[in-house]
């Protein structure tokens, strides 16, 4: 009997109720979302909560193979819209935040502007993949636009915009142009300084998340999304300084 009930455990296949809610998130969010999980788990201890983090259009491309995500949350707008174009979202993207660009130092030197970068003790500028990320994007706009393209030589690029602020803290690069979010983690929290970038040197960084079509009618994925948007979750992103879009209606 015991060898019957063990056969039908493993025959059994795991339900979406039982398996963890896989949630792909770009690499501006580690902090901020590790804080969003253990406010989710709070509220919602049975729960299992996994996230993986990357850069935007590498997860994009993912989830057009059937990679296996619940939900998708982007450093930009562009992505979660074309997944929902091409018919692999439950519903349309959600805006969620707007990001920041800053140009970050990892020594006790006062932080340069984005135009002091054109010095020449900032051999190596870091930046995120622009082929993938949207950090990275927005990084080479602002350079093109503040009349630094120039500059373009000495970029040297991390996969994703939380590797391009690794090769600054490890040495690799002189100074990064990364997101601000990235400043409020522990292992940068304090450690040099930045300066925000002006906004209007590049094209709004507004960040959006979809539901995949693999989660369509899951209620965990719904209610995960929900409470990002919630009042609580809206509190987490502003602590790890994102922009907070209006609230839907």
């Amino acid at each position: 009997m015991r060898l019957l009930l063990l056969l039908l455990c493993l025959a059994t296949p795991v339900s979406a109720q039982t398996r963890p809610l896989t949630v792909a998130a770009a690499s501006d969010l580690r902090h901020a979302m590790q804080a969003l999980q253990v406010e989710y788990a709070q509220r919602h201890p049975d729960e299992r909560v996994r996230v993986v983090y990357g850069s935007s259009g590498k997860f994009s491309a993912q989830i057009e193979h059937g990679a296996p995500f619940d939900l998708f949350f982007s450093a930009d707008e562009a992505y979660p819209q074309r997944l929902h174009a091409r018919g692999h979202a439950a519903g349309a993207p959600r805006r969620y935040a707007l990001g920041r660009l800053v140009v970050w130092v990892s020594g006790d030197d006062a932080p340069p502007a984005l135009a002091d970068l054109a010095a020449p003790r900032y051999a190596r500028i870091a930046i995120a993949n622009p082929l993938h990320a949207p950090y990275g994007q927005r990084a080479e706009e602002a350079l093109h636009r503040a009349g630094l393209a120039t500059l373009r030589p000495r970029l040297v690029f991390g996969e994703n915009v939380s590797q391009a602020a690794q090769m600054v803290q490890s040495g690799a690069a002189d100074a990064g142009i990364v997101a601000l979010a990235l400043m409020f983690g522990d292992e940068l929290r304090g450690r040099g300084g930045y300066t925000l970038v002006e906004e209007s040197l590049h094209a709004p960084l507004w960040q959006a998340f979809i539901v995949t079509r693999r989660a369509a009618g899951d209620a965990r994925a719904a209610r995960f999304a929900d409470f990002v948007l919630s009042d609580a979750g809206r509190a987490v992103l502003a602590a790890h300084g994102f922009v907070l879009p209006d609230r839907e209606d």
